[in-house]
């Protein structure tokens, strides 16, 4: 799966997160962080549906990866500026973390 694709597609579809990522140098590294963290909300839901249902493993994988998109969506979207300033100050803080005293 191309996770790194999927996220920056969502980041994209966002105009206004992606160009203030873009503009402070900051895209790539929230593509690769994002990613990683999508890859792994959709082993979790691999494992999750396999769990309950075991059996028709290629449909388990098209449903978690479903899922996981659906949640890194709902992280992404944001209902107001300040909760995408939110985000993005998160992804940030979590990228440049500050030095310990």
């Amino acid at each position: 799966m191309l996770y790194k694709t999927i996220i920056l597609e969502l980041i994209q579809n966002r105009p206004d997160l992606y160009e203030q990522l873009r503009k402070e140098r900051m895209l790539l590294p929230t593509v690769n962080r994002l990613a990683g963290e999508l890859k792994a909300r959709h082993l979790a839901w691999k494992q999750e549906l396999q769990e309950t249902r075991p059996g028709s493993d290629s449909q388990i994988a098209s449903e978690a990866a479903e899922q996981a998109v659906t949640e890194m969506e709902d992280r992404l979207s944001a209902d107001s500026e300040e909760e995408a300033r939110a985000f993005l100050d998160e992804a940030m803080a979590f990228l440049r973390p500050t030095p310990p005293a």
